[in-house]
């Protein structure tokens, strides 16, 4: 049984891709930060090539993205104050970033994982 509601937030997470090919390996990172389940991370990869949102090669082990919708610090990213631990790397946080995403919205990161995860870094 898939979670629907997990893959949709990966789809969109995938959709915000800034890199026009971007390897496998990288997009396997980013949609750990949403689930370690290796079957939903095939489902998220499955539903995106489907909606047309990316390809994969699988012969190279890159991805060609399609979308043009990324995330922008200031619309997309939300800044809350707290006690966290990194989504990304597990460092404790007193600053979290979240990315506000469809159907919800994902984080905690610190502040150079979420350049990592944005592609920004």
């Amino acid at each position: 049984m898939v979670d629907r509601d997990v893959v949709l937030l990966g789809v969109e997470l995938l959709k915000r891709l800034e890199d026009p090919e971007i390897s496998l390996a990288d997009v396997m990172d980013r949609l750990e930060t949403i689930t370690a389940e290796p079957q939903l991370q095939r489902s998220i990869i499955e539903e995106a090539e489907q909606a047309g949102v990316l390809t994969v090669d699988r012969d190279t082990a890159t991805v060609q993205t399609h979308s043009h919708e990324f995330v922008g610090f200031a619309s997309d990213v939300i800044t809350k104050e707290g006690s966290f631990t990194c989504r990304n790397c597990g460092r404790s946080l007193s600053t979290g970033y979240f990315i506000h995403l469809k159907p919800d919205e994902i984080g905690p990161f610190g502040s150079t994982c979420i350049r990592k995860v944005t592609g920004r870094e």
